[in-house]
């Protein structure tokens, strides 16, 4: 068929609006006859009616939808596509920071609760973002742990139940904080670190099942979807990766409009130690360096705040400072009883510890010929922290195969700091600050004043008088032989492991702007957008 073309004549004459009403009407027709008027009336009259009678029908169905549907909850106002953005639909919620949103796509404030199930114990973050600029921003954080005697999830293998409703207490903190009209869409997520592996894949397993029907049946919170990983184990790699987007997000280097050089993050925990940087390999292929960042496993590609980012993560298990300092226990060990032989008289002695302050001392359960035995390890006479990083870099395994170059440690694939990283800050927390800024550390320090701080403390309470104007830096140092260990094995990680130079500056932190630096938020951030594996449980939002 003819497809009629709008540029020819045609019987039916389009009437324009706003046009003359006789601008389509001929001579004849202005002055017809009296019939022709009635006629053109009456047709007229019968649109009109036509018109209203549908118009009163389609309202009746609106109305009949309205009262017929299950009641739905007004949560925000506000046109999407429009300029005015949204605003919340009565004063029970909001924000100081602004009275509606940055875009009516977006409401003018949102919650995300994350579950961080650890080995010792569950803590839940109740985060508020508000919608006032074009990123969110975060403008509180609500924290609980569970007590000690309840612990983590990994405390109930053979009670999923038990281990669901252990996190009830954490549960009361999301009820109270979010108010009862966000609360069908605020999402929560339960991630496990590596503790809950030990229990078994099938008892995790039954665990995590309990843990999301406990929450979707007895909670109003949308718990993010299987395809999302809601509730899940969280691999290391992706640990470090959130703890990164954490890190740079509170620095405002992502997801606002600072373009600038983002952090790297080092995080030490007790069994394992991330490390997560965005090389730079401009220049660096005439030194014979490759172009761009090696694929592999340790490639991570982000899109977040709408920048892309090409960046390097591992996680080195077995490599915290718990899991380092049974190492290096054993390596003494082992290495005394390979030069004694058949003499087992040493056993029953105490033990020289290269890396035991001066004067303390401190039995110490060891594995040993297939099981464990308790030695007394004691201080030497004199300060050897040279010695102590001796056998701190002997569990690094330096001389390991390494089939991607550069390596680091352990054989792991990893871009020379000191040529693709190079003057950009560096961020180390957890452990790093724990053992470093509780005896007088300020937030920013050379890798060589902290070899410096790792003699004096390895020197023994005789040389610490620096510290005593430090609060509870004595106390800290009294309590815990191992303080000289844990700062020669920072030093030897982070300068021989990661062979970063020894003039080198990091900053030390535990929080930013107020808030817990760690994996949490990183996490969260993501469950703002759209799309990101959960719904809303209410029936309509307006």
């Amino acid at each position: 068929m003819r497809r009629t073309s709008v540029s020819l004549p045609t019987r039916q004459v389009a009437r324009d609006p706003y046009e003359k009403p006789d601008r389509y009407i001929g001579t004849g027709a202005r002055n017809g006859s009296l019939v022709a008027k009635m006629k053109d009336s009456w047709i007229a009259q019968s649109q009109r009616s036509r018109w209203i009678k549908m118009g009163a029908i389609a309202f009746a169905l609106i109305c009949l939808v309205y009262f017929f549907s299950p009641s739905g909850v007004k949560v925000y106002s506000g046109v999407t596509g429009s300029s005015d953005g949204q605003v919340p639909a009565d004063s029970s919620y909001g924000t100081d920071k602004c009275t509606k949103s940055h875009s009516s796509d977006k409401p003018i404030v949102q919650y995300v609760l994350m579950v961080d199930a650890g080995s010792t114990g569950s803590r839940i973050h109740v985060y508020k973002f508000n919608n006032c600029g074009p990123t969110p921003e975060l403008e509180g954080e609500e924290f609980k742990m569970t007590e000690k005697n309840v612990g983590g999830l990994s405390n109930f293998p053979d009670d999923p139940v038990a281990a669901a409703k252990s996190l009830d207490p954490l549960m009361e903190v999301a009820m109270k904080t979010v108010p009862d009209k966000l609360k069908g869409c605020s999402p929560i997520a339960v991630k496990a670190t590596a503790g809950l592996r030990r229990i078994g894949a099938e008892s995790a397993d039954a665990i995590l099942k309990q843990v999301r029907t406990h929450l979707e049946e007895d909670y109003p919170f949308p718990v993010v979807s299987e395809d999302n990983e809601g509730v899940v184990i969280m691999p290391g790699s992706e640990e470090g990766v959130y703890a990164w987007i954490t890190t740079n997000y509170l620095l405002g280097k992502i997801g606002g409009p600072d373009k600038s050089e983002t952090a790297a993050v080092f995080d030490l925990g007790g069994g394992s130690t991330q490390i997560v940087f965005e090389p730079t390999f401009k220049g660096s292929a005439d030194g014979g360096m490759p172009e761009k960042l090696a694929e592999g496993d340790h490639k991570y590609e982000l899109d977040f705040g709408g920048r892309k980012f090409q960046l390097y993560q591992h996680s080195h298990l077995n490599y915290g400072l718990m899991a380092a300092r049974e190492t290096i226990h054993e390596t003494l060990i082992k290495d005394i009883a390979a030069s004694k032989k058949e003499d087992t008289t040493w056993m029953k002695k105490p033990i020289v510890h290269p890396c035991f302050s001066v004067g303390m001392s401190k039995e110490v359960e060891v594995k040993f010929e297939g099981g464990e035995k308790s030695f007394n390890f004691t201080g030497p006479s004199q300060p050897s922290p040279a010695q102590c990083r001796n056998l701190a870099e002997k569990i690094l395994n330096k001389d390991a195969a390494c089939d991607l170059a550069p390596c680091s440690f352990g054989g792991v694939h990893q871009p020379p700091m000191a040529k693709t990283f190079a003057t950009e800050d560096v961020y180390i927390f957890s452990y790093f600050y724990d053992r470093t800024k509780t005896i007088g550390m300020p937030d920013s320090f050379t890798l060589r004043e902290m070899h410096d701080l790792a003699s004096t403390v390895c020197q023994g309470p005789e040389s610490w008088d620096v510290f005593e104007s430090v609060p509870g830096a004595m106390d800290e140092l009294s309590d815990r032989p191992e303080h000289c260990l844990d700062l020669n094995y920072m030093m030897a990680l982070l300068h021989t492991g990661y062979e970063m130079p020894i003039d080198r500056e990091v900053k030390v932190a535990k929080k930013i702007d107020g808030n817990e630096l760690g994996w949490c938020l990183g996490a969260s951030l993501p469950l703002l957008e759209p799309n990101s594996g959960w719904k809303c449980k209410v029936t309509e939002i307006h």
